[in-house]
């Protein structure tokens, strides 16, 4: 199951944080002090109390013997109990009792323990000594008997209890406080540390512009540092590979001059496009020359023809931009090659007539006085042809336009039926919008020698009388139609319907380039996806790197919304968009998608492969998956391999099959 924005980030569930441990620590250690306090001043309260008490009885003891002995006679037991009961009224005593020699109760008085304030359970924990007093009780010489005094603890009880809620009270407020106060010094102190964390997430995730500002202890603050200067270094570090490899890419497929295509790119690019039994579909070759170049170039010199080759090749691109999967290399000197496909013979005439007349008329305008022509030749691809005769055979149609000394375009004559038009492909779509005639077909993505499963990637198939047709043939001509949102929408729904029917599968979509392009389809895809929830997640959306590269702010948006939903994303047909490997570092991509023009005949290609694994190599710092597609033979299987491709598809690896089976 695909893992969160193309990065893995292992949550630690449950595992305590500094500032918790240290406030949990802190926090017990002065609980634990303020509590041994409280115990301390506690005990030495009660031992006070308990000291009173003794020291009540002995004086009242003392007293009540000298009135006894002085003030009344002694020997006369009603004045002795008068004496006794005024002594035991006061309420202060619990015991006051009278004897003789012979020990005798002569006048007593006791009452129960009843303390008004504390709560039993504080008594019974308390446990105040109870001591008892006696004084002799003599008249001249002669001794009459001894009195007994134990004083009344209850007020000592209650003087306790009152001390005790004090005490606690000092310790509930004090801890409180120190807690609070605790609490505020470590968040501040350690404020960096949540910084520092989210910058070591961001660092995981290859997000290397977050920077800490916060300032704290001269530690932290040290590292902070270090963690800012560890970013600026890997994001240079990052900015350095990405740039190799923008250098290797222009240098191996782009001409030095104009930008598009070289010639042993474009011829690649042809060649996996014509002659892979995979991705092979009808469209149109168009070869393009510029007449009088020679004259141009000996009479302004090699600056200014530069220049104009650069301003055809402005041209060719605004060309391709409205033109879907159309592509556009330079060959030699002046001529110029564009390969159309999904196009029937009669379209690709058309547009190669305004096309002609474009280039013409910026042509002239930089030529006057002198002559100005543009010649096209035009030669439809069918199956079984390779390359080199479809380039032969548009040379020809070339070489007739030439002929002729004028601004011409000729289309080669093959003597093979022309592909359905721009009219035809508009009814077949409508009618599949409508009928249930688009099927969903699964293909394998897989990783290694043992062929483990990745995912499958999801393609749509038209039912049509002349049998089932590619989207390889009519997402093109979608695209040109205005009608690739709609077929989007409902492929969107039926794999999601796939989804929650299969919970143990994961599928791959690849959007068109106008619907990433298109604000409303971007909000009903996010919302669709949202409402999907944890299924979603098992959903792979494939982005062109044509409509990054032509859709920039768009397709920013429609990434860190996924990114948001934890949907995977992955790069589409990588490596024939022209986007800056530094400018996909500032998005969430899982993964990128290598065109199958880099994969044809990888293993005879030496330069493709050492630019694969560059991108591997990079790509893999970043936590982003690899992928491949067009695999068709075991040597290119082996190649991929070696380099450690995350996953690939083609025909060799497995054939697309009906998702119903």
């Amino acid at each position: 199951m695909p893992g969160k924005r193309g990065c893995h980030v292992c949550l630690q569930r449950g595992v305590i944080t500094l500032q918790s441990l240290l406030l949990l620590f802190t926090g017990a250690l002065l609980v634990v002090l303020l509590l041994a306090a409280f115990a301390v001043s506690y005990g030495y309260f009660r031992d006070y109390v308990a000291d009173q008490l003794a020291s009540h009885a002995g004086d009242g003891a003392t007293a009540t013997g000298l009135s006894l002995s002085n003030a009344i006679d002694g020997s006369d037991p009603v004045a002795a109990g008068s004496l006794i009961d005024a002594v035991f009224d006061s309420g202060k005593y619990l015991s006051v009792e009278y004897r003789n020699h012979e020990g005798e109760l002569i006048a007593g008085r006791t009452m129960t323990l009843q303390p008004r304030l504390a709560p039993g359970w504080f008594v019974a924990m308390a446990k105040l000594p109870t001591p008892m007093a006696e004084a002799e009780v003599i008249r001249g010489w002669m001794r009459l008997g001894k009195v007994s005094v134990v004083s009344h603890p209850g007020r000592a009880y209650d003087d306790l209890w009152r001390i005790t809620l004090g005490l606690l009270a000092g310790v509930l407020l004090i801890g409180g406080l120190g807690l609070v106060s605790l609490f505020i010094l470590l968040r501040g102190l350690l404020r960096p540390l949540k910084a520092l964390e989210a910058q070591a997430e961001a660092l995981s995730q290859r997000n290397f512009r977050k920077r800490i500002d916060l300032r704290s202890t001269r530690e932290l603050n040290r590292v902070t540092e270090a963690m800012n200067r560890m970013a600026d270094d890997l994001g240079c570090l990052f900015e350095g590979q990405g740039k190799l490899i923008q250098h290797l890419r222009r240098v191996n497929n782009e001409d030095s001059v104009t930008g598009l295509a070289s010639r042993p790119a474009f011829d690649q690019r042809l060649k996996a496009q014509v002659e892979s039994e995979e991705k092979a579909a009808p469209g149109v070759l168009m070869l393009l020359r510029l007449g009088y170049f020679n004259d141009y170039n000996r009479a302004y010199g090699q600056r200014e023809g530069d220049y104009l080759l650069k301003e055809m090749a402005e041209c060719l691109r605004e060309f391709v931009v409205r033109h879907p999967e159309a592509f556009a290399g330079r060959r030699t000197g002046a001529e110029f090659a564009l390969f159309l496909p999904g196009a029937s013979v009669s379209d690709a005439r058309a547009w190669a007539l305004e096309l002609v007349a474009e280039l013409e008329q910026r042509y002239r305008t930089l030529a006057a006085p002198m002559d100005a022509t543009v010649h096209a030749g035009l030669a439809p691809a069918h199956p079984g042809e390779n390359v080199r005769e479809l380039l032969s055979t548009a040379d020809e149609a070339l070489l007739s336009a030439g002929q002729r000394g004028h601004t011409a375009v000729e289309v080669a004559d093959t003597g093979a039926g022309n592909h359905h038009d721009l009219e035809a492909w508009r009814n077949i779509l409508i009618s599949a919008l409508r009928t249930p005639n688009l099927s969903l077909w699964l293909q394998p993505m897989v990783r290694g020698d043992e062929r483990a499963l990745v995912h499958h990637q999801v393609f749509s198939r038209i039912r049509a009388p002349e049998g089932d047709l590619r989207a390889a043939l009519f997402v093109p001509v979608a695209e040109k139609l205005g009608l690739i949102k709609e077929l989007d929408r409902l492929l969107v729904v039926r794999v999601l319907a796939c989804l929650e029917n299969r919970p143990e599968a994961v599928l791959a979509i690849s959007l068109g380039r106008s619907s990433v392009a298109d604000s409303a389809f971007r909000e009903e895809l996010v919302e669709r996806l949202a409402d999907a929830g944890e299924v979603a997640r098992r959903l792979w959306i494939g982005i062109p790197e044509q409509a990054i590269s032509q859709h920039r702010k768009p397709a920013g948006l429609l990434v860190g919304a996924l990114a948001r939903l934890q949907v995977p994303v992955l790069v589409d047909h990588f490596g024939v968009g022209g986007v800056p490997f530094s400018y996909l570092k500032n998005l969430p991509f899982g993964a990128l998608r290598i065109d199958n023009s880099f994969i044809h005949d990888l293993d005879r290609h030496e330069e493709n492969r050492f630019w694969l694994e560059s991108v591997i190599g990079i790509a893999r710092s970043r936590g982003v998956k690899v992928f491949a597609t067009g695999v068709e033979t075991a040597a290119e299987y082996s190649v991929l391999c070696e380099l450690g491709i995350d996953g690939a598809m083609g025909y060799y690896l497995g054939r697309p099959f009906a998702a119903d089976d």
